[in-house]
């Protein structure tokens, strides 16, 4: 029972959001056999079993063996083949490697999965207001990192069953086809000093700050992402033969790799088709082409004549045109792609930007290992902004910086044009 002097509203909250958060991941896996949880079919690619024991992990890590009093680890085994990253934490099993993780089995990851829920109830139920304002930063922490490994046992289980040779699919419910939205335009912005990162309310990631100001040469953003239809006719038009298109990297790499289309396509132009978590599919033209590396992005960018958006463009466009990153919910859960009217921003695809993903100005990452979350991160990769179809409700906002190296093609990621106005 709670203290007497004990917020019941913020007590129950956080009880019923950890529920539901915990509830929705085994559901995503509800689908899946045994044997698919188990496979890794590429180094980045998680097999859903490990995804659902390193949360758990987490939880078990951060909150419930500091916290809470009398706390037994389920298994002291578990933090060897977990631990996903935390230098600090000691020796894990390769990232590579998760897939030959062929115990514990299905059934032991969701005991500790209940092993770990009853604790955590157990933990925010009975601590006093003190623990319990000193915990909830940390039970935000665990909501949002849950929440993108919700996101990545979608993306990984796509890759899993994409590789079957019988087209397996992952849910039997078809999304509608995208709706036609007005006509593409841009969202006009005059430039000049602006504030840039997170606000001070709310949770928010260290790397969404310190809150600082930077200028901005006036510029314009797509108000739609490219569709599969546009990138089709960049393909039919010698894109990925055209190498004056390409950054030197990305055209090594479409040279030694055979590349012609994005990820998951298949056939040939004018019948192209697109493997989705409802299997293979007729592509739809009017649907936000994904699963673009930085590459293909810069070169179709290239192709149009106009550019990718730096991060801080698209975020003063997402707070500007449409402060939010509401978009319609479907019943079955996400797997819905969003229309080809992408003027609100988010929820289509994840959208590649020309930024570097690096430390706003002051910036310095937090102590522990905690402090690994996304500091260490900051080389080599770019900024992506908006979230996808496949993102949990509710995660993104206009300072979210995900980030991906230039290589990555197996998120919904995608693109929206921006360009330069005239001073």
């Amino acid at each position: 029972m709670a203290p007497d002097n004990v917020s019941v509203l913020t007590r129950a909250g956080l009880l019923d959001r950890f529920n539901r958060l915990r509830m929705r991941s085994t559901a995503l896996t509800s689908r899946l056999s045994d044997e698919d949880m188990g496979a890794q079919t590429m180094e980045d690619v998680s097999p859903s079993k490990w995804h659902l024991a390193h949360t758990s992990w987490f939880w078990e890590t951060f909150l419930l063996e500091p916290y809470l009093p009398g706390y037994e680890v389920f298994d002291p085994r578990f933090g060897f083949l977990f631990n996903s990253y935390y230098e600090a934490l000691g020796e894990r099993q390769p990232r590579a490697a998760r897939g030959h993780i062929t115990r514990p089995g299905v059934a032991h990851v969701m005991a500790y999965r209940a092993h770990v829920d009853g604790a955590m109830e157990r933990l925010i139920e009975t601590c006093d207001d003190a623990g319990l304002e000193q915990i909830a930063a940390l039970i935000e922490t665990g909501i949002a990192h849950e929440e993108q490994h919700q996101e990545l046992i979608l993306t990984d289980i796509k890759h899993v069953l994409s590789v079957n040779p019988f087209g397996e699919i992952y849910s039997e419910a078809l999304p509608p086809p995208a709706q036609p939205g007005p006509a593409a335009g841009w969202i006009e912005h005059a430039g000049g000093l602006e504030d840039f990162g997170a606000e001070a309310n709310g949770f928010v990631f260290d790397s969404e700050g310190p809150r600082h100001k930077a200028w901005l040469a006036p510029f314009a953003l797509s108000t739609h992402c490219v569709t599969n239809g546009e990138y089709a006719r960049f393909i039919a038009e010698g894109g990925y033969e055209t190498a004056s298109l390409w950054l030197s990297d990305g055209w090594a790499r479409v040279q030694a790799e055979g590349r012609k289309a994005p990820h998951y396509w298949r056939g040939a132009p004018g019948e192209w088709r697109e493997f989705t978590l409802h299997g293979e599919q007729e592509m739809d033209p009017t649907a936000p082409v994904s699963h673009l590396d930085y590459f293909e992005a810069s070169a179709f960018a290239e192709w149009t004549g106009y550019r990718l958006p730096e991060e801080r463009e698209w975020e003063l466009a997402a707070r500007q045109f449409n402060a939010g990153s509401a978009r319609p919910m479907t019943p079955d859960g996400w797997l819905h792609p969003a229309s080809a009217d992408q003027a609100n921003l988010f929820g289509g695809v994840w959208q590649w930007t020309r930024s570097a993903y690096a430390p706003y100005p002051g910036y310095r990452a937090q102590s522990g290992a905690l402090g690994e979350y996304n500091g260490k991160f900051m080389c080599g990769q770019f900024v992506l902004k908006g979230g996808s179809a496949l993102t949990p409700p509710g995660h993104v906002r206009a300072s979210y910086r995900n980030f991906f190296p230039p290589q990555a093609q197996w998120q919904m990621t995608g693109l929206r044009l921006a360009k330069d106005l005239p001073s």
